[in-house]
């Protein structure tokens, strides 16, 4: 049984996490939130938990985005999930270059890095080394997929939404004209964080604002619109360390599961934005019909999350998918 001391909000400490690459940290620190009541098993085991994998700009606290399908008012809610949310390696909230203080020394991660970082955070915990599903949106998709492949008998069924199995193509511009941006400046491998680094990070979200929304959203709104959706986006990027930023992009630049998707054996929900020009359906979503073995592919339009914040969309998607599972 997992004591009332673990549930909620938490902060923990790994004694050590070991990359792929072999190198070691100690003390690592670990950001985490549940949400629900965990259900056991016979043996003690919980069966009904669903692991949330934030967005690029997230932690675990993003799962109340999605307030509408999660918690005791949502769509949901009569499922019975025990939802865990943990922020990712390499967010400032868990263990990264900036609170770790290495900055540019910190080792090397990979997206499999960060799948291991939450199964180990999962087994010191809670115990568990299964899970009922998991639940990625965006680069958190990017957890899912590699967590699917990488370890097939860790879970029953993943979700995710629009999010790709490879950064390549026009992802991969925008990630290496990112990586050139930072790498060109002699302040970079300063021993001292200056106004110069913040700078660059506000030309870096300026262009990844570029790809916040489809073209028609973009084409929709007045120039008044855009300035305004812009100055919040980019006035973000002025609170994020260089460092962090820098090592989460150079994992995105090496992402590859294609080869690995026959491995899947976990049922499979993808949901992809029909006008995203950064994870379109048909580069992303339509070809896993012939590379996922138990797959089902809705795309929807997300016009209305603009203005509305409206997910009614996706319950009754959800809750059909989902049906076999409910506690």
């Amino acid at each position: 049984m997992i004591e009332d001391s673990k549930l909620g909000y938490r902060k923990h400490v790994l004694y050590e996490f070991e990359f792929e690459n072999g190198q070691v940290l100690r003390d690592v620190e670990v950001e985490y939130t549940t949400r629900g009541t965990p259900i056991y098993d016979g043996d003690g085991n919980v069966t009904n938990a669903v692991i949330y994998c934030h967005r690029f700009n997230g932690n675990c606290l993003s799962i109340e985005d999605l307030h509408q399908l999660v918690g005791p008012k949502s769509g949901l809610a009569d499922f019975n999930f025990f939802y865990v949310s943990i922020t990712s390696l390499g967010f400032p909230q868990s263990c990264s270059p900036s609170t770790t203080g290495l900055k540019f020394d910190f080792p090397k991660y990979s997206i499999k890095d960060r799948v291991n970082f939450k199964r180990k955070l999962l087994a010191d915990v809670f115990g568990m080394t299964k899970v009922l599903g998991i639940l990625g949106v965006g680069v958190g998709g990017y957890e899912a997929y590699t967590w699917a492949c990488e370890y097939p008998d860790e879970m029953e069924f993943i979700i995710i939404g629009s999010s790709s199995f490879k950064t390549n193509g026009y992802r991969y511009i925008i990630s290496k004209a990112i990586d050139s941006i930072i790498v060109s400046s002699d302040a970079y491998l300063d021993t001292v964080y200056s106004e110069h680094l913040s700078k660059i990070m506000f030309s870096i979200y300026s262009l990844m604002y570029s790809q916040y929304f489809s073209k028609r959203v973009f084409q929709n709104f007045s120039l008044e619109e855009i300035d305004l959706f812009m100055d919040t986006f980019v006035d973000e990027g002025l609170s994020v360390d260089i460092y962090d930023f820098k090592y989460r992009n150079d994992a995105l630049l090496e992402y590859d599961v294609e080869d690995k998707l026959s491995n899947i054996k976990a049922k499979t929900l993808i949901a992809v934005n029909s006008e995203d020009d950064y994870y379109s359906p048909e580069f992303d979503a339509y070809l896993l019909k012939d590379k996922i073995g138990n797959v089902e592919i809705h795309t929807f339009d997300a016009q209305e999350f603009v203005f509305n914040d409206d997910y009614s969309t996706f319950i009754g998607m959800f809750r059909e998918f989902l049906e076999e599972f409910k506690k």
